[in-house]
């Protein structure tokens, strides 16, 4: 045979091989559904190698003659006939399954050629997800049914019915891989979601019943949970497997071929990785973030009436209005309840359909584990911003130094991850400490060490103090770095709901806390004299676009310097008997606020602080003492006068609670940054010309396995804001 596949004559003497086989298939020649070549090229065991230039070749063939022939959608459509048989016999071991395997490969495999090599508003027609109205079919064969409807329907009817079980698990597997390149086509629309867009696979899988919605939402968050294992010998017993790991005739696709490059038996085999990384664990997570995710635009059509001043007349025009539909997957996520919780009373409480139950407490220790995992952090963001259960049911916990202190080490190596990653950490921490009963708690947890912290020493530190100190480390990273005011403001917004329950603050973050006012006091200074000096040496008009900007920029710095103050004094005022620390940390450095006591926007903010100042400065001038004082000496004096303080003539603030809100598109930021995520670490690679889901560079391999960037659509943080309750 040559390079490219075909369908050599049918003589007598010829024996049905692999070759003829996939030829056939990729050929001019249409086989009805009911024809016996698609159960014997289901059954076929594919062990000989196919160089990767053919396998490319037989998809191209495949994309040329499948308009005639239809046999994408046969096959799909056998991949449902296997599926619901192997849903008839769970839990016996069949040979459907092998069948089963093969028909979602290969499926796969020429599903995503296509899709990669197509474009959005024409992938219907490459797809071809119908027969012929010609096509003979059997009886029992529903003619106007949707093909990816019904496709779909059976692979989330397997995924959320049947046990991962060493039998079932490499099919599984395959299953996952097909969604991922299923809902690929929405890598070929751009980030915001338009009613022209096509998505027929997720389409389909959105408009499922939502008893079968809340299984497979189930099952996913089991599977990550608990991160079952394909077996070697599972993975073996399938003909698509040759002996000797030698690849199969579709096993050779490689990037070439722009499909998937490591099969599960190949990775499981071939990996060494650490024990947080789990093939079906990860994909089922990467599964389930885009399903929750996704949100489909479509139109309306309204008549309204116009109406002009000068006219009694009324002329209707129509009015095309987009909306986005309701997903059932988001809402089932949110729905979730702890399957601690009495079944019965779960039940009476579902207001909004069925009730997805799950076991918090070890969801809650996998997310411990795997927050290095950017997937794993968005998880946790969806389940804290969305399922109040959830939330509910980590702020009890008592060791919140599982989930905390991941998150502080990961922003801590701010500069090795990125910046998205950082966002969504910051925007956890800032939900969490929207509850009074979390900023206590965490300043009773005390840590015996944070040896991951290389600049000081912590020991005997509480998790309150830690935490404090991270975030006033993030926001010095991101004046030097990223110079973001979205992170500077969630960085602040969430000290300043710390402030008011802060206990016991450590000398460290208390030093750290006066050194972020002087910090952002020399940049407001900077950038004062930068305005004046432009104002006077050039003669710059008040309308020079330089000089606003710069104007905006210092009304930024303001509001900063506001909040830090504003922090401050919420500890003086609330909680300064519990931190002679932090009133240390104040008579220590206390010349750094002197510059701002007659300045208009921080006068009234300061006169707290000279209260304090007044108190402690007069107590100690009057105190006699032998010798000189020493920092012992000053803490005892503090400690003891802090006893006496009874707060007199302090004025008393209205405390600042700042909420995170999402915005109403968020869509636009999660599915550009979720496909970056699937595409750099779930063995899939795409064809870079066609992604317009977010910018590639074009010059680098047209088969892509996308690496981490920072760059984001639309400024990383607009898709999120910080409010500030009034």
């Amino acid at each position: 045979m040559g390079a490219v596949p075909s369908t050599p004559r049918h003589t007598s003497t010829t024996t049905e091989t692999e070759e003829y086989l996939i030829g056939t298939f990729v050929g001019e020649k249409s086989f009805p559904l009911a024809s016996d070549f698609w159960q014997k090229l289901l059954e076929l065991p594919l062990t000989f190698r196919w160089a990767p230039h053919r396998v490319r070749q037989a998809c191209q063939l495949l994309a040329q003659t499948n308009h005639q022939t239809r046999h994408l959608a046969k096959i799909l459509i056998h991949l449902s006939w296997c599926l619901q048989e192997a849903i008839r016999t769970s839990g016996v071991p069949s040979p459907v399954y092998m069948k089963a395997v093969n028909a979602v490969y290969i499926s796969s495999v020429f599903l995503k050629y296509i899709i990669e090599n197509s474009q959005s508003d024409i992938i219907e027609e490459e797809l071809c997800l119908s027969l012929n109205e010609n096509e003979p079919v059997p009886k029992d064969f529903v003619t106007d049914q949707s093909i990816e409807n019904l496709v779909m329907h059976n692979v989330l009817t397997f995924l959320g019915s049947i046990d991962v079980s060493p039998t079932a698990s490499l099919l599984h597997q395959e299953l996952l891989n097909f969604m991922l390149v299923a809902m690929s086509t929405q890598l070929l629309s751009g980030p915001s979601p338009g009613p022209k867009d096509v998505n027929p696979f997720i389409d389909a899988a959105m408009s499922q019943e939502s008893l079968l919605v809340s299984s497979v939402v189930h099952r996913l968050l089991l599977n990550y949970i608990m991160r079952p294992r394909v077996p070697t010998s599972s993975a073996t017993s399938y003909s698509i497997f040759s002996e000797e790991s030698q690849p199969g005739v579709l096993q050779r696709v490689g990037s070439a071929a722009a499909t998937f490059v490591l099969l599960p038996f190949n990775y499981w085999v071939s990996s060494n990785v650490e024990g947080s990384k789990n093939r079906l664990a990860d994909c089922s997570l990467d599964v389930l973030l885009i399903l929750i995710h996704y949100h489909k635009c479509v139109v309306s059509d309204e008549s309204i009436t116009d109406r002009s001043d000068d006219s009694a007349t009324s002329d209707s025009v129509s009015k095309v209005n987009t909306y986005f539909t309701v997903n059932p997957y988001s809402k089932a996520l949110g729905n979730a309840r702890d399957i601690e919780f009495d079944h019965v009373d779960v039940e009476a409480n579902a207001q909004n359909g069925p009730v997805v139950r799950l076991p918090f407490a070890s969801l809650f220790d996998t997310l411990g584990m795997c927050l290095a995992d950017e997937a794993a952090v968005l998880l946790l963001y969806s389940l804290v911003q969305g399922n109040s259960d959830f939330l509910e049911y980590v702020l009890v916990r008592t060791d919140l130094d599982t989930l905390l202190v991941p998150i502080l080490e990961t922003l801590y190596n701010a500069s090795r991850r990125t910046s998205n990653q950082i966002y969504m950490l910051l925007i956890i921490l800032l939900i969490l400490s929207q509850d009074s009963s979390f900023n206590a708690s965490i300043h009773k947890m005390i840590l015996p060490g944070v040896p991951w912290y290389k600049e000081q020493l912590l020991h005997q530190t509480s998790l309150g103090s830690l935490m404090v100190i991270i975030l006033i480390r993030t926001v010095q990273y991101n004046l030097s770095k990223l110079r973001d005011v979205y992170l500077h403001t969630t960085c602040l917004a969430t000290l300043a709901n710390m402030a008011p329950h802060v206990h016991r603050l450590s000398a460290y973050a208390s030093q750290r806390l006066v050194s972020l006012f002087y910090m952002l006091s020399r940049k407001y200074n900077k950038l004062v004299e930068l305005r004046d000096d432009k104002l006077q040496t050039k003669a710059i008009s008040t309308g020079d676009i330089l000089v606003e900007d710069m104007s905006a920029e210092l009304q930024i710095y303001t509001d900063f310097l506001r909040i830090v103050l504003e922090i401050l004094n919420a500890i003086l005022t609330y909680a300064l008997p519990q931190n002679p620390e932090v009133v240390y940390a104040i008579m220590h450095r206390q010349e750094v606020f002197q510059p701002f006591k007659s300045h208009p926007h921080f006068t009234e903010l300061l006169e707290n602080f000279c209260n304090v100042l007044d108190f402690f400065n007069n107590r100690m001038d009057a105190q006699r003492l032998d010798g000189e004082w020493s920092v012992e000496k000053v803490m005892l004096f503090i400690i003891n006068n802090c006893r006496s303080w009874r707060g007199e003539g302090m004025k008393m603030f209205t405390q600042l609670h700042f909420s995170y809100e999402q915005e109403s598109h968020p869509e636009e930021f999660f599915i550009p940054y979720l496909w970056q995520l699937v595409l750099s670490h779930c063995g899939f690679s795409f064809n870079a010309s066609a992604i317009s889901l977010f910018p590639v560079d074009l010059h680098a391999d047209k088969q892509i396995y996308y690496e981490e960037s920072n760059t984001n659509q639309n400024g990383e943080l607009n898709e999120h804001r910080v409010q500030l309750d009034s």
